[in-house]
């Protein structure tokens, strides 16, 4: 984005954790402010197409008429990282302001967030010999390399977490620094460019995790075990970002008879209100502690965007 007066370049952040109604305020917003807005997906299941129903993707009719960006843009096979995405979100925030429109950034995913306001480590080209070499390793054998390669990451890490004790070996490897030393610098980002007005929701836990429990039940009434199947069907790698998401191993259970309906609503469920705790966590300690939280379950409009309003 171009630099300049960054009172002419207003953007609306909605952020917190799965099911807090961080869409249905962005719509708000966006019908309330006497501005034309557009508004922008900021969560990482929803830039699926094929998760329409287990990402709560907004349909046409619940986004009452209000230009919806990023939501359903990539297909499953190809997978969309942090850079990815804030590569798109940045075009559509400038096509936003040429337009005279106020972005509305909406989503619950803090690595996305982070990445467009705070740019991205500079880590070089990785060499595709070490990566093929670093990828072929049992996750033991790669995460002892990394002890003794880059113990500082490999102490911070679970020896599990396959992709980040890969991501970080073959950092160290390829570029002869560690991960740390990368991840110290950025560049890229817009946050000195623009005037963030965010908001962070932080509703009671109950009254959220309630919300989680009733939400996976409906979007298996409402065509979610017809999504796994069509992705069943597609074969697509285990290890895709878009295989992973909350509610499709718990409903591909199912389909191959592993467990119960009953189990894989029980199952979804957990794995739901697990991903909001550490969305809550991360939410409640990550962002600046300037930023505004709400920690009621209905949000004023006017009372946290009173700067976006006086425009």
């Amino acid at each position: 984005m171009s630099t300049g007066d960054v009172s002419t370049k207003p953007v609306a952040l909605i952020a917190g954790p799965t099911a807090s109604g961080k869409s249905d305020l962005a719509i708000e917003l966006a019908l309330t402010l006497d501005r034309p807005c557009v508004v922008i997906n900021a969560d990482s299941a929803q830039v699926y197409s094929d998760l329409r129903v287990l990402s709560a993707r907004p349909s046409e009719a619940e986004t009452r008429g209000v230009a919806h960006r990023l939501f359903g843009a990539w297909d499953g096979a190809e997978p969309c990282s942090a850079a990815d995405w804030a590569a798109r979100a940045k075009r559509e925030i400038e096509d936003a302001h040429l337009a005279g429109q106020v972005p509305i950034l909406v989503g619950g995913t803090g690595l996305y967030i982070r990445t467009l306001l705070d740019g991205i480590a500079p880590v070089p080209r990785i060499d595709p010999a070490v990566r093929a070499a670093v990828r072929a390793l049992p996750v033991a054998a790669a995460y002892a390399a990394l002890t003794a390669e880059d113990p500082q990451r490999a102490a911070v890490l679970k020896p599990a977490d396959t992709t980040r004790v890969a991501r970080a070996l073959e950092v160290v490897r390829s570029t002869g620094k560690p991960l740390a030393h990368w991840q110290q610098q950025r560049v890229g980002g817009i946050g000195p460019v623009i005037d963030l007005h965010p908001l962070v929701l932080l509703p009671p836990r109950e009254w959220l995790f309630e919300r989680c429990d009733r939400r996976f039940a409906l979007m298996l009434e409402n065509g979610a075990v017809e999504e796994v199947e069509t992705l069943l069907e597609r074969d697509l790698p285990a290890a895709s970002p878009v295989m992973r998401a909350i509610g499709v191993p718990e409903i591909a259970g199912m389909l191959r008879g592993e467990w119960s309906r009953e189990e894989a609503v029980a199952r979804g469920r957990q794995t739901t209100r697990n991903y909001a705790k550490r969305q809550y966590t991360w939410f409640r300690n990550q962002p600046s502690q300037e930023w505004p939280r709400c920690q009621s379950e209905r949000c004023s409009m006017e009372a946290h965007f009173e700067r976006l309003f006086a425009f």
